[in-house]
């Protein structure tokens, strides 16, 4: 940036937003450029797009825009601003929530999620999910910040049958998050196989639960969606895991013979869990594990 500072529209472009953008920031929060020559338009200096950069940062998180505009507004060198994808998970500031309903106690990352994903802004929900894995791990954010809006998105969809694209696309950026959870070590053998059902399309619990263990030093397999009712019992032979988990969304899916497959194997797991909605409760086999949370598939899992 030259010493003249920055147009509109440069700013702009550097910042990944609207010129009309930055225009209400300016007249309505006074975070506008600072440089101005006599007979030529302001131009945004250094401090000026730091102090844009904060404000942007803060309400894709779901900060609303005029605290977000009295944090920018302080020196950045002199305060931190709020941390919402930390250990507070309280009442979401007035405003929030304004395309998706999520409650009142939704916290602000789930809300700054929301409204990126009915904006179908990918790169603003990346980094809303990034900042909360790496803020507060896997579960929480799953917990507190995912299923809330896609809940929500699905609750949409069954009041107007509209909305499929948002929730494809928040799908795709939670799995694209979840697969860039560090790994353990090439060398550790994995011992626990995680599986959706035969014709079961639904894999992102899967990924969170695979995104868990791998924080915890666990590693998996995961075998993805749709698998085949043989070829999962062949999997489970030729590895031997200790703990298998398969998902069911649909109860179209979840068939209680699959189970009774896996239990018939030569040396089945010492887990065998049916996870997700799908399954028949009344009609498991006692041997078969149910999960109620991932926190508790989790625990269960690294266990065995």
């Amino acid at each position: 940036m030259g010493n003249d500072g920055l147009s509109a529209g440069a700013a702009a472009r550097r910042l990944g937003v609207a010129v009309t953008t930055l225009r209400t920031w300016h007249q309505r929060y006074g975070l506008g450029p600072s440089h101005h020559e006599p007979g030529h338009h302001r131009r945004y200096t250094v401090e000026d797009m730091v102090r844009l950069q904060v404000m942007q940062r803060l309400t894709a998180q779901g900060v609303a825009p005029a605290e977000a505009a009295a944090w920018a507004q302080r020196d950045p060198a002199a305060a931190s601003p709020p941390d919402v994808s930390g250990d507070q998970f309280s009442e979401a500031p007035a405003g929030g929530g304004q395309t998706i309903a999520l409650g009142p106690h939704a916290n602000p990352a789930a809300r700054g999620l929301a409204r990126a994903a009915m904006r179908l802004d990918g790169p603003s929900m990346r980094f809303i999910i990034e900042g909360a894995v790496t803020g507060r791990g896997v579960i929480p954010t799953w917990q507190h910040v995912v299923m809330p809006v896609l809940i929500s998105i699905g609750e949409r969809y069954e009041a107007t049958k509209r909305f499929i694209e948002v929730e494809h696309l928040l799908s795709r950026t939670v799995t694209e998050v979840l697969a860039g959870v560090p790994r353990p070590p090439r060398d550790r053998e994995p011992r626990a196989l995680l599986a959706a059902a035969d014709e079961e399309q639904h894999t992102l619990p899967l990924e969170a639960l695979a995104a868990a263990l791998a924080e915890m030093g666990v590693p998996t397999r995961l075998m993805g969606a749709r698998m085949p009712s043989q070829a999962l019992v062949d999997a489970v032979v030729r590895t031997g895991p200790a703990a298998v988990v398969v998902w069911s969304q649909l109860p179209a899916t979840g068939r209680v013979e699959q189970l009774e497959q896996l239990l018939g194997v030569p040396n089945p797991p010492l887990i065998l869990a049916a996870a997700g909605p799908g399954w028949p409760p009344d009609a498991l086999p006692p041997a078969v594990t149910t999960f109620r949370d991932l926190a508790g598939a989790v625990r269960a899992v690294a266990a065995a």
